[in-house]
């Protein structure tokens, strides 16, 4: 090779190496200039410890449904002691799940509370008692000793006492548990389908030495009877809802969720896990039944997951102002759609099935004390 063919041969070369020197350089120049946007921290006040309640906020977590939101979700189990209202109303939370007629009255003490969506469509709560109590009516209340939690969980109850001008011997505070029942110092107990009604069906009957059946209680639902209350719902403070920006974040935090309850719905099996795995306190079965039961008063939803029915809404309100819960019907705008509707937009354009019409409920075995 020439002198001259030599030079051009080695300067093609070092053109070469430079350009794949810059190419590579260009590489990872753009990997460290390309920065994810930083999540954006909030806070969900739950009722009470983990349990499937609640199952479809943990599985949105668990799936990374929040985080697709430019979300960062902290949850914050309840306890006795904590009023997920109060919490949020003092700032220390974004997000409350809390019963509607225990938020309105936060509301009339001041809390400025809005309910932006309407999980449960229908109530859970139940009132129980053996089967040859021959208690089937709340008429059958005359003369007994029946039970409830209070703490704003006893409304449901004293409206239907004073809708069939029942005078019962005594209404009594249960624990948060059915042993007065299963000990028979009461007649009747407070339970929700979900958690204490479970209990019993879970706790050996000592006359059979099987466990308790359906068959063996006798139920009052107060959906039946015309005192049921909406329970479930996201609050937030009305005044950071106001702050610019706070609007599209509450609607990101209601896709997600309401993300997490179709799949939870959709995938039952791995929801129940999902529930285990963040807290393990109740049995694997309960928590099945629990889930079962949620899902019951989720789906379906006629008008999409978290849209208020204007009429379960009057409904509660008028039984909330008949006992005296709250002094006056509450302002208009305490309840908003809107956002919830929003939500629910984009998931439909996913063909997500937002109303769970075709839902079926399953067939849950409870083993001894929920395990």
């Amino acid at each position: 090779m020439n002198t001259r063919r030599r030079r051009f041969a080695a300067l093609l070369s070092l053109t070469l190496a430079l350009a794949l020197l810059a190419a590579a350089c260009g590489d990872d120049t753009s990997e460290s200039s390309s920065t994810t946007a930083p999540l954006t921290p909030i806070t969900l006040q739950l009722q009470w410890v983990t349990q499937a309640q609640f199952a479809g906020y943990f599985a949105a977590v668990d799936q990374g449904y929040y985080a697709d939101e430019g979300l960062d979700l902290t949850i914050r189990q309840g306890a006795v002691d904590i009023v997920p209202q109060q919490v949020v109303a003092s700032g220390q939370a974004e997000f409350g799940l809390a019963w509607v007629p225990k938020a309105l009255v936060s509301n009339e003490e001041g809390a400025n509370l809005v309910d932006i969506g309407q999980v449960f469509q229908r109530s859970g709560t139940l009132e129980v008692s053996w089967a040859d109590s021959g208690i089937t009516a709340p008429t059958d209340w005359e003369g007994k000793k029946v039970g409830t939690w209070g703490f704003g969980n006893e409304f449901e109850l004293t409206a239907a006492i004073e809708l069939f001008d029942v005078t019962v011997d005594e209404i009594v505070q249960q624990p948060f548990d059915m042993s007065l029942l299963l000990t028979d110092q009461i007649d009747a107990a407070q339970a929700m389908t979900y958690n204490e009604y479970a209990q019993v069906l879970e706790a050996t009957n000592p006359d059979t030495g099987a466990l308790y059946t359906p068959e063996d209680l006798n139920v009052i639902d107060f959906n039946d009877i015309g005192t049921a209350m909406l329970q479930d719902a996201v609050w937030v403070n009305a005044d950071w809802l106001a702050e610019p920006g706070n609007e599209d974040i509450a609607m990101r935090f209601l896709r997600a969720s309401f993300r997490g309850w179709i799949f939870c719905r959709d995938n039952f099996d791995e929801c129940v896990q999902i529930v285990l795995d963040n807290g393990p306190t109740l049995g694997a079965s309960h928590q099945a039944w629990q889930l079962n039961e949620i899902n019951k008063l989720i789906w379906p939803s006629p008008d999409g997951i978290g849209v208020m029915d204007p009429l379960l809404w009057a409904q509660t309100v008028t039984v909330a102002t008949g006992q005296g819960v709250i002094q006056a019907a509450p302002a208009d705008g305490t309840y908003r759609t809107d956002l919830a509707e929003q939500a629910l937009a984009s998931l439909q354009a996913e063909g997500l099935d937002t109303t769970g019409a075709g839902f079926t409920p399953r067939e849950v075995t409870l083993n001894p004390n929920g395990e």
